[in-house]
């Protein structure tokens, strides 16, 4: 079975068409979160947690000359990562992110783009922290522009302060991060043009009604950094 390629939580490269100009940016954008985590991992294994269909999973591989294990939820993700993204060296298996485990531990672990998505953060980072080896690596993304409102799929929002203190608490030093910025196409959003934007949150002015606090905060960012997303990737080191 093929992973579904029609949302905003699954982004399959191969089946990305020209007229998906959202899609092909977003791609864009987190190859580009893969390269940034890519030059700091450290020698050893890595893990790619919520890996998706593997292509970030494979890249790291193909990057940093070392073994990964990528793990998402969605079968048919995993099933289509091996199928496409397998190689010697690379390990896909079918994982709960919330729940994963593995006894050796990691010297690296890569999670883009997952925590926003999560019951519980903390309860995520305290576990990606204790799988993590001392000295290890850890990569991680989040939109820092308002996003529950617009995307069902995300349960919290945060900031550059509110993600660097979830995972500050830790004990984690903070060694880079990449900053990126996404500008919104407008007609496209508006007109659910494309395949990936009919999954935005439906009646959104009732939404508004029901969180006004949400709509402030869309004029409040909207005021300050227009039609644009905007999203940080930070690597952090563990003690050794």
């Amino acid at each position: 079975m093929q992973p579904a390629h029609d949302s905003l939580e699954r982004l399959v490269p191969d089946r990305l068409a020209v007229p998906d100009a959202s899609g092909l940016a977003t791609l864009d954008l987190h190859l580009a979160r893969y390269e940034f985590a890519a030059r700091h991992l450290r020698p050893g294994r890595a893990l790619d947690l919520a890996c998706g269909v593997g292509y970030g999973t494979r890249l790291l591989a193909d990057r940093a000359g070392v073994p990964v294990v990528g793990a998402d939820l969605s079968p048919e993700a995993i099933a289509y990562a091996k199928s496409r993204y397998g190689k010697p060296g690379v390990e896909f298996r079918i994982a709960d992110a919330m729940r994963f485990e593995d006894a050796e531990g990691f010297d690296s672990i890569v999670s883009l783009e997952t925590v926003e998505h999560l019951p519980d953060p903390a309860g995520f980072l305290a576990r990606a922290v204790a799988l993590l080896r001392p000295g290890g690596s850890f990569v991680a993304s989040v939109p820092t522009t308002p996003s529950t409102d617009l995307n069902p799929h995300h349960r919290h929002d945060f900031s550059e302060r509110s993600f660097r203190r979830a995972v500050a608490v830790h004990g984690l030093a903070e060694l880079d991060c990449l900053r990126q910025v996404q500008r919104v196409p407008l007609r496209s959003v508006l007109g659910r043009r494309e395949l990936r934007m009919g999954d935005l949150r439906k009646n959104l002015p009732a939404y508004y009604a029901r969180n006004p606090r949400a709509l402030a905060r869309r004029i409040a960012t909207t005021l300050r950094h227009g039609l644009a997303n905007h999203y940080i990737t930070i690597a952090w080191r563990k003690p050794a």
